[in-house]
């Protein structure tokens, strides 16, 4: 197997030799692909981070771009924009894993374990069946449509307590998805196996379709852990790539939109807690007044039906001066004199007066590799300038 691995944003030069398959390279969507004066092939990581298999006639190539975050960090920020109380049971098991792949079997594979430990989840579904003696109710409608003057089968629906039910069929479809992927280490692989045996009688999912809803409640709290992790396998994220001319399997994640999504989560629990008011994500507004122009600002915070706030995330600062435009746009729409950039780089908080505006764009450095206690701090205080120039 051929194998290209880089950090996310770095630029590498490989061989003359691999030259041939920039175009497949860059048809995964994973990096861009240059080549250099004496013909080497060089790639270039943007934001998007994981590990795609795909052929190249006969042989096989690995893509692989490793995230500047430690892996149990960017697995909390994934879990935390999807549940404010974070991951901090699962992410505990990824102490001494380095890379993605190995990451997300070791973490789903601990996680629906210990799910499983107290026995599979069983529940009540409705189930509809052509039964030799009446069971629930008879469905009327399907047995004079189709068996009209007929002697039985009945057309009945029951609802049946089983264990083929959403939350195991998510779980089990998630344990295929990592069993046939490389890169899974033999324990966890041999987790997963015990794990698909002990849902052996639950239906599969098929891909491509809906994955089963699975809503929240006392019953099944024991699972949720593993529930969101089995969600990041089946995601879009993690199925199938098709970008170009380039079919390629496995797991990225574009950190940009990991980073927006985790600092909407944060700032909404943040904000909301500590000075009320509504978060708002994607606000849709226009900068004309023929409506020509769309804006989505990432987060937008609201009081007594007018907008108070506005925060843009910027994962990787590229470009101050348009940063600060996009801001002014924003606040110029919304009628706000202050606006907010948010960075992932730790850099200290700094306050731009935009000349003949009369708008003040706050900048403010959030240092995710902190430990969890101070980054909750980081987000607070944010909070706390958003609601200050208000």
């Amino acid at each position: 197997m051929r194998r290209f691995v880089l950090d996310e944003y770095q630029t590498v030069a490989f061989g003359a030799g691999d030259a041939a398959l920039a175009p497949l390279l860059a048809g995964t969507g994973l990096v861009a692909t240059t080549l250099t004066v004496d013909g080497r092939l060089r790639l270039t990581a943007t934001s998007k981070v994981g590990v795609l298999q795909f052929q190249a006639g006969a042989d096989a190539v690995e893509l692989r771009v490793r995230p500047k975050l430690p892996i149990d960090r960017l697995f909390w920020m994934l879990g935390h924009a999807r549940d404010d109380q974070g991951w901090r049971e699962e992410v505990a098991d990824l102490e001494a894993v380095e890379d993605f792949v190995p990451a997300l079997a070791v973490a789903f594979t601990a996680a629906t374990s210990r799910a499983l430990a107290p026995g599979v989840l069983q529940g009540y579904r409705v189930a509809e069946e052509a039964l030799p003696t009446l069971r629930g109710r008879l469905r009327e409608a399907d047995q004079l449509r189709g068996r009209l003057g007929l002697a039985p089968p009945l057309e009945v629906r029951y609802d049946d307590y089983s264990v083929d039910i959403p939350e195991n069929q998510v779980l089990l479809a998630a344990a295929d998805q990592l069993r046939r992927t490389l890169g899974v280490p033999a324990r966890a692989r041999r987790g997963l196996h015990r794990i698909a045996q002990a849902l052996a009688e639950v239906s599969r999912w098929t891909p491509g379709t809906a994955i089963p809803e699975t809503a929240a409640n006392r019953l099944n709290a024991r699972y949720r852990p593993a529930l969101r992790l089995a969600r990041l396998v089946l995601a879009r994220h993690g199925t199938e790539h098709h970008a170009g001319a380039t079919r390629a399997a496995g797991f990225t994640f574009d950190l940009n939109t990991v980073y927006e999504d985790w600092l909407t989560a944060v700032l909404r629990a943040a904000v909301t807690a500590r000075h009320g008011g509504t978060v708002v994500a994607q606000h849709p507004m226009n900068l004309d007044d023929t409506a020509l122009v769309d804006m989505y600002p990432d987060i937008t915070w609201w009081r007594h039906d007018a907008c108070a706030g506005v925060v843009d995330a910027k994962y990787k600062r590229a470009g101050g001066n348009a940063d600060l435009y996009q801001m002014l746009a924003y606040c110029t729409a919304l009628g706000l004199a202050e606006g907010h950039l948010v960075y992932a780089t730790g850099a200290p908080r700094r306050e731009y007066r935009l000349v003949g505006s009369g708008v003040r764009v706050v900048t403010h450095g959030l240092n995710l590799a902190a430990p969890l206690p101070e980054v909750k701090s980081q987000v607070e205080a944010i909070a706390d300038r958003l609601a200050a120039g208000a």
